[in-house]
């Protein structure tokens, strides 16, 4: 008697929206891309150091991760479902701003605008995966992420075929990427509705058993998030060596062109692409702890080595080490959401938020780096950056962690 009431109510996972909010992931990453993928020639245009480098990234990822958790409260609250699209807005406005900037404080107050648009886009747009996940959160959290690193990656490629041959104005080309987020996120926020209102009829449906599970500690909670975000600076860390510096380190390690060196840095981001999916799928196999240790511990014996290889092994390397560390994101944002499972908006924006704000800290203090010591002597720095994969140990084993704990939800 109760079967078909129990089947109505089971969690769905609404495909057609995931992969809608994975193409828009795809277009806001790509727009943002694009300004570590033209840092090559804006630094001959404007005769730029690393450090003036360091702070364009700075300014564009702290403006990026201020607003993040201050928005994801207030959507917590007030759900906005349009809110990415005035996201987007500020992104184009910054588009078209960077693409006629005369000046390094221009270029600066456009970083600024792009970051803010992206901190707009995030809470919200997480909020939504979550929800339309039905029982397959790292599936969901792997399909947005799989979106945004692709669209990241191709920004190089994008420079090198398209900003390197006709200069920085041609970065306005890009706004017919910000017109067309706008559209797919309105279709998004007319469907959040629907699905907003199943995912409280399950929860509301599953209230008794969730009610029998013990509540996390405030200490367990704090210990958690705390551990996750220092794992994820580190990981950051790393990743934004690559993210500002690899063309140069490969220019000025094996002469690469401006036009080589961007590619190579297209095929290192993509693996942060399939990273992310691969981690999301396993996670809900065998639990985020695992993949947690695995992808921030793992590539540490890859990274040592990586100083020393020649081209062709760099680009192996690199590849490697990418494809195992981005694994962990999915894994570490869902964790924190089962820390604190009512505060969906509120995690999304602080943990994409500390990874514009801690990716921008990183590269500011990486760039200061390169300028005294010289770019090689930043990669053998960061070679030991994955032992603070160490902290995996503190984490709380928290009882949804448990391996196929999502699809039971």
């Amino acid at each position: 008697m109760n079967t078909a009431p129990a089947q109505s109510l089971k969690p769905r996972t609404y495909m057609a929206v995931l992969a809608i909010l994975g193409v828009a992931h795809f277009l806001n990453d790509l727009m943002q891309s694009l300004i570590p993928a033209i840092y090559p020639i804006i630094q001959r245009s404007y005769d730029l150091d690393f450090a003036q480098i360091g702070l364009i990234t700075l300014t564009f990822q702290i403006a990026g991760s201020l607003l993040q958790p201050l928005v994801g409260v207030y959507t917590d609250r007030r759900p906005a479902p349009y809110s990415p699209v005035i996201g987007m807005v500020f992104t184009l406005s910054g588009l078209i701003a960077l693409a006629f900037a005369a000046s390094y404080a221009a270029i600066l107050v456009a970083v600024a605008l792009i970051g803010i648009g992206s901190s707009i886009f995030h809470p919200e747009a997480t909020r939504m995966a979550r929800y339309a996940a039905g029982g397959r959160q790292g599936l969901a959290q792997g399909m947005f992420q799989v979106g945004g690193q692709a669209g990241g990656a191709l920004g190089p490629v994008c420079a090198a075929l398209i900003i390197v041959p006709l200069g920085q104005p041609s970065l306005a080309w890009f706004t017919a990427a910000a017109l067309s987020a706008m559209l797919l996120l309105t279709w998004i926020g007319r469907q959040q509705a629907a699905i907003s209102l199943h995912f409280a009829a399950v929860r509301e449906s599953l209230a008794g058993h969730q009610a029998n599970l013990p509540r996390h500690a405030t200490s367990t909670i704090a210990i958690g998030l705390v551990v996750l975000t220092l794992l994820m600076f580190s990981k950051n860390a790393y990743g934004e060596s690559f993210r500002s510096f690899y063309t140069f380190y490969l220019i000025e390690r094996f002469g690469l062109s401006i036009p080589a060196s961007q590619m190579m840095l297209f095929v290192f981001l993509m693996a942060s692409a399939a990273g992310a999916l691969i981690g999301g799928i396993v996670g809900d196999r065998i639990g985020r702890y695992r993949i947690i240790w695995i992808s921030v511990l793992g590539p540490l014996p890859l990274t040592l080595i990586l100083p020393y290889a020649d081209l062709f092994w760099t680009g192996v390397l690199t590849v490697s080490i990418n494809l195992i560390m981005a694994s962990a994101f999915a894994s570490i944002l869902i964790y924190a959401m089962e820390l604190l499972p009512n505060r969906i908006g509120l995690i999304g924006g602080l943990f994409y938020g500390l990874n514009f704000g801690l990716g921008g800290i990183a590269a500011a203090i990486l760039g200061g780096m390169a300028d005294r010591y010289g770019i090689e002597a930043v990669y053998h720095f960061c070679s030991f950056l994955p032992l603070a994969g160490l902290l995996a140990w503190f984490l709380p084993r928290i009882e949804q962690d448990r391996p196929g704990a999502a699809a039971k939800r």
